[in-house]
C-alpha cells in the first residue's frame, strides 16, 4: 500500500532561491492529502504532476502567509475547473473567515461545498479519521496558534488464519466478526480467542509534520516512533538567538529531537532563504552529526514511509 510523501515547498517566510513556500502532498494508497499551502502550489502540482484534483482533504498548520497563501487560487481554481466533490480544510480559527471574504469580495461563487474543520492545537487530539486513516494535531510553539500533524495508517480488519477455518469448521457467517475481533464460540461452549485465529496486524506506519516551532521536547512522546518525521530547520546552529527570536528552530535542534523521539527516518525544511542550495549541505552535516538518518526536504523529492 503506498504510503509517501512529496515535498513542493521547503523555504521559510518568501519564495527565494528557487524554493517556494511550504506545500507537501501526502498519497495514501493513491488518496492525496495537501499539507499547508503556500505560494506557488498549484505551478509545483504542474510541474511535479500532481494529480491535485484527487485531493479532498487539506491540512493547513498556521495563519502566517507562507503556509496559506496559496490556498484561495487552489479554491477557485478547483471551481474553474468544474469540481463537484465537497472539499475538507483543517485548519486554525478564522481560516474560515479569511477564505470566505477573498470569495465574497471578489465576488467568485463557489459552485461545490466547501467544508472548514476548525480546531485549536492539541497535543494528541484527533481531527480526522476513517477507516484506513487517523491524523492527530501537535500544538507547536511558535509566534501564533500553529499545529503539526501526524498521519497513521489503520487497518480495518485483521487477517484470519485459513488453518484454523478448517480447524474448527468456522461458518462463513463468524468470519467477518473474527476480522473484527471477536472469539469463536464452538457448539460445545468453548471459546477460541481471537489471537488464536487471526495473524497480528503489521505496525501501522506514521508520518509527522512539525512545522514552525521552537525547539519543543513536549513532542517526544507524541512522535516516538514515528516512521518519518518532517520538521522544520530554519537556521543552522551558529544562528540559534535568531531561531528563538522568531520561534523556529535548528538543523540540529530537529535532529535532537528525532534521536529523543526514536524515529525512524528524519527531513528537515523550511529553510530561512539567507541559505543558497550550496548552503543546505551544512544544515544537512549538522543535523546528521545528531541523528544520521536525515535527509533534505528537497522539492520535488518523495519519500517513502516505510515500515522498520
Amino acid at each position: 500500500m503506498t504510503f509517501e510523501v512529496t515535498i513542493l515547498g521547503s523555504n521559510s517566510a518568501i519564495p527565494a532561491n528557487g524554493r517556494h513556500p511550504t506545500s507537501q502532498v501526502l498519497n495514501f494508497n493513491e488518496r492525496l492529502f495537501l499539507i499547508d499551502c503556500g505560494e506557488g502550489t498549484q505551478m509545483q502540482f504542474n510541474k511535479y504532476k500532481i494529480r491535485f484534483g484527487k485531493i479532498d482533504h487539506i491540512f493547513i498548520s498556521h495563519l502566517h502567509g507562507d503556509h496559506f497563501f496559496g490556498l484561495i487560487g487552489l479554491i477557485t481554481s478547483y471551481n474553474l475547473n468544474h469540481r463537484s466533490a465537497p472539499l475538507h480544510i483543517y485548519g486554525p480559527a478564522g481560516i474560515d473567515e479569511i477564505i470566505n471574504l477573498q470569495l465574497r469580495i471578489c465576488s467568485r461563487p463557489i459552485d461545490y461545498e466547501l467544508v472548514f474543520h476548525i480546531f485549536e492545537p492539541q497535543n494528541g487530539a484527533v481531527i480526522f479519521e476513517d477507516k484506513t486513516m487517523k491524523v492527530t494535531s501537535l500544538s507547536m510553539l511558535h509566534r501564533i496558534p500553529c499545529s503539526g500533524f501526524i498521519f497513521t495508517e489503520k487497518f480495518a480488519e485483521q487477517n484470519i488464519r485459513k488453518d484454523k477455518i478448517q480447524q474448527y469448521k468456522i461458518p462463513f457467517e463468524a468470519i467477518g466478526d473474527i476480522k473484527k475481533g471477536a472469539d469463536l464460540q464452538l457448539p460445545d461452549g468453548t471459546i477460541i480467542p481471537n489471537a488464536e485465529l487471526t495473524l497480528p496486524s503489521p505496525k501501522a506506519r506514521s508520518y509527522a509534520f512539525c512545522t514552525d516551532t521552537l525547539y519543543n521536547e513536549a513532542l517526544v512522546p507524541y512522535l516516538q516512533g514515528v516512521n518519518l518525521l518532517y520538521h522544520e530547520a530554519t537556521f543552522d546552529k551558529t544562528r540559534i538567538e535568531r531561531a528563538i527570536e522568531t520561534f523556529h528552530s535548528t538543523s540540529a535542534q530537529a535532529a535532537e529531537i528525532a534521536q529523543k523521539a526514536q524515529v525512524q527516518k528524519l527531513i528537515i525544511g523550511h529553510f530561512s532563504s539567507r541559505y543558497h542550495e550550496y548552503d543546505l549541505d551544512n544544515l544537512l552535516k549538522e543535523a546528521q552529526a545528531v541523528f544520521s538518518h536525515t535527509q533534505l526536504a528537497l522539492e520535488g523529492y518523495t519519500f517513502p514511509v516505510e515500515r522498520e
